[in-house]
C-alpha cells in the first residue's frame, strides 16, 4: 500500500472506531477524495481505459422559456418600486423607557446587531413581549424594514415602526448597488400615525421613480393568492407567496380585562405567505399586481414566521396617506364623544334589546357632542345618517371618516322607544387629549356576599375614592372571582366596580343581594361594571346564561 492509501485507511479506521466522530462529515469526504485520487493516479483498471464515448452526445443548455407564471411577472411590475429601509438611533444621554415588545435582533447584512426596528419589526409588536426598560445603548443602534414607491417624486409608505425614533432614515432602491458600505438615500419623514402604523417617507430623485398600484382591499376575498415582498432578514428583494386566510382581524396589544379593544383603528388582513422580520412595511400584493395590504405584523412562538402574518389594507392605507401628505401632515379622524364596548355578548344584546345590532353606549364624554345633544349612557345607536350599525366597528368607521364641524344624524334606542338626536363631529384627537390619566385604587378588607355560590364572586362596598376617581355614587366591588364559576367564565374581573345587574341598579351591599338572590338557572345575567384601572373607560357590559 502506497503512502497516500495508508493516510486514507488510517483515518477511516480512526472514524470507525469512534475516535473521530466530531469530524465524521469532513474527514470522511476527505477519505474518500484521497483514495479516489490514489485510484485514479495509479489504480485505473484496463478496462475504463477501454470504453469508447465517442457516441455520448453533450448536454445542450436550452433557450431559454418564459413559463406560464404569473408571480413572476407580478414581481416584475412591482418589484422595482419596493425598497429597502435602513435606520439608525443614536444613543441618548438619558435612559428611556423601552417599547414594548423590544427584543435584540439577529446580526444583519453588515453584522450589526439589529434592535428594536429589526425584531420589533414583528417579533411581539401587537403580542405582548418583553416589557420593561431597554438596556442603555452603547452605539448607534440600526434597523431594518421595507417600504414601497407611490409617487414618482419619492413619496414612500411604510411602518410607522420601522421610522420611529430614528434620527437617520436611508433607503436603497431595488437597482441600487448592494454595497453593505452604502447605507442608501436619505429619507425624510413626512408624517406618520401610530393608530395604524402608518408612515409615509420622501427621498429625492433627478428622475421619476417606478411606482406601485394600490388595489381596493374590499375586493380581496379570503382564498385569494398574494405575494410578499420585502427584505426580509436583510435579503433585498425577496418574494414569498400564499393566500389571504381572513380578513378584518383584530390584533390589539392587549385590552381591559373584559377584552376591550385598545386600538380601535386596526384591522387586517391576515395571510399565510412567510412574512420575516425585515418584511414590515412591504406590500402584500394580489394577483393583479395591485397592492392590498401593507406587511405589518406577524404572530409567532419561535421568533420567525409561522404561517400567521397581518397586513393593514390599502384602503385604510390610502385613507391615512392623503391626510399624511397634505398640509397639516396629520390623520385627523371624527368623533361624537361617546365610549362603548367593541363586541359585546348576546345576552347583553337581548337585555337591553338590540339583538340584531346597534352598540351600546358605555360612557358620553361631559362637555362632548354627544353630551351636548343628549346621549346618555345605556343608549343603543342603531344607525348613523340613516345607515344601520352592527357592531362597535361600523360606528367607528363611519364617524372617525367624518370632519370635524359636520353633524350626523344618530339613530338611538332608549328604554324601547326610537328617537333621533343630532350630533356634531368633532376632533376626536382634541376631545381626548386632557382625559385623566389617574392610577389604581386601593380597595378595603373584604366582606361576604350573596353571590359567592350562585356567581362565584365576592364583592365588598366601592371606597369613596374609587366613586370618586369614576364619579359614580355607590356601586360594589369584586374582590375575588372563583376559578371555573359563571363570573370566571364570562370575564367578570376581580376589582370590577358592578352599578348594575339587569338593568336595576346596584348602590350598595342591600341592592347587589337583592337582585343576586333572585337569580335563577337560565336567567340571562348582564352586569354593568366601571374599571378603576381605566376610569374613563365608561361602562363595560358583561353578561352571559346562567347555568
Amino acid at each position: 500500500m502506497d503512502s497516500s492509501n495508508r493516510i486514507g485507511q488510517g483515518l477511516w479506521n480512526k472514524i470507525r472506531s469512534g475516535r473521530l466522530t466530531t469530524t465524521f462529515t469532513l474527514l470522511a469526504t476527505l477519505s474518500a477524495g484521497i483514495l479516489a485520487g490514489s485510484m485514479l493516479t495509479g489504480n485505473v483498471s484496463a478496462k475504463q481505459q477501454k470504453v469508447d464515448s465517442s457516441d455520448a452526445k453533450p448536454i445542450v443548455i436550452p433557450n431559454p422559456v418564459t413559463l406560464s407564471n404569473g408571480f413572476s411577472a407580478i414581481v416584475k411590475q412591482v418589484g422595482p418600486a419596493v425598497v429597502n429601509i435602513n435606520t439608525e438611533s443614536l444613543p441618548k444621554e438619558s435612559t428611556s423607557k423601552g417599547r414594548r415588545g423590544q427584543l435584540q435582533g439577529p446580526p444583519d447584512g453588515n453584522g450589526d446587531q439589529g434592535d428594536q426596528g429589526d425584531m420589533q419589526d414583528f417579533f411581539n409588536h401587537f403580542f405582548g413581549g418583553q416589557g420593561g426598560a431597554a438596556p442603555e445603548a452603547q452605539g448607534p443602534q440600526h434597523a431594518l424594514g421595507s417600504g414601497y414607491i407611490v409617487d414618482p417624486r419619492g413619496y414612500i409608505i411604510t411602518n410607522n415602526h420601522v421610522v420611529d425614533h430614528a434620527d437617520h432614515i436611508y433607503v436603497k432602491l431595488s437597482t441600487d448597488p448592494d454595497d453593505p458600505t452604502d447605507p442608501g438615500r436619505p429619507a425624510t419623514v413626512v408624517g406618520t400615525d401610530k393608530d395604524t402604523d402608518i408612515a409615509v417617507i420622501k427621498i429625492d430623485s433627478k428622475t421619476p421613480l417606478p411606482i406601485v398600484k394600490l388595489g381596493n382591499s374590499d375586493g380581496a376575498q379570503v382564498g385569494d393568492w398574494v405575494l410578499a415582498i420585502g427584505t426580509p432578514f436583510g435579503q433585498r428583494n425577496t418574494v414569498s407567496a400564499g393566500i389571504i386566510s381572513a380578513k378584518n382581524r383584530s390584533i390589539d396589544e392587549g385590552g381591559d380585562a373584559n377584552g376591550v379593544a385598545l386600538n380601535e383603528f386596526q384591522k387586517f388582513i391576515q395571510t399565510d405567505a412567510a412574512i420575516n422580520p425585515g418584511n414590515s412595511g412591504g406590500p402584500l400584493v394580489d394577483m393583479a399586481g395591485q397592492v392590498i395590504g401593507m406587511n405589518t405584523a406577524i404572530f409567532t412562538q419561535s421568533g420567525a414566521t409561522e404561517g400567521i402574518g397581518f397586513a393593514m389594507p390599502s384602503n385604510t392605507i390610502a385613507s391615512v396617506y392623503n391626510m399624511l401628505i397634505g398640509p397639516d401632515h396629520k390623520v385627523i379622524r371624527g368623533s361624537i364623544g361617546v365610549q362603548f364596548q367593541a363586541e359585546a355578548n348576546s345576552a347583553v344584546g337581548r337585555m337591553y334589546g338590540f339583538a340584531n345590532g346597534g352598540v351600546i353606549v358605555g360612557q358620553v364624554v361631559p362637555n362632548g357632542p354627544a353630551a351636548k345633544a343628549g346621549v346618555l349612557p345605556q343608549d343603543v345607536i342603531v344607525s348613523v345618517d340613516g345607515t344601520p350599525i352592527k357592531n362597535g366597528d361600523e360606528l367607528i368607521a363611519i364617524v372617525s371618516a367624518k370632519k370635524p364641524g359636520s353633524t350626523v344624524k344618530l339613530g338611538i334606542l332608549r328604554g324601547g322607544k326610537n328617537i333621533s338626536l343630532d350630533v356634531g363631529i368633532t376632533d376626536r384627537a382634541k376631545l381626548y387629549a386632557d382625559r385623566d390619566k389617574a392610577s389604581d385604587e386601593s380597595t378595603g378588607p373584604d366582606v361576604p356576599d350573596a353571590g359567592q355560590s350562585k356567581l362565584g364572586i365576592t364583592v365588598q362596598p366601592t371606597s369613596a375614592a374609587t366613586q370618586g376617581k369614576l364619579h359614580i355614587t355607590g356601586g360594589v366591588t369584586v374582590t375575588a372571582v372563583k376559578p371555573g364559576s359563571f363570573a370566571d367564565t364570562i370575564n367578570l374581573f376581580q376589582g370590577a366596580v358592578i352599578v348594575e345587574i339587569n338593568r336595576k341598579p346596584v348602590t350598595d351591599m342591600a341592592s347587589y343581594r337583592a337582585v343576586v338572590n333572585g337569580l335563577k338557572s337560565g336567567d340571562d345575567v348582564v352586569f354593568v361594571v366601571r374599571s378603576p384601572q381605566q376610569p374613563n373607560s365608561g361602562n363595560t357590559y358583561i353578561g352571559g346564561t346562567l347555568q
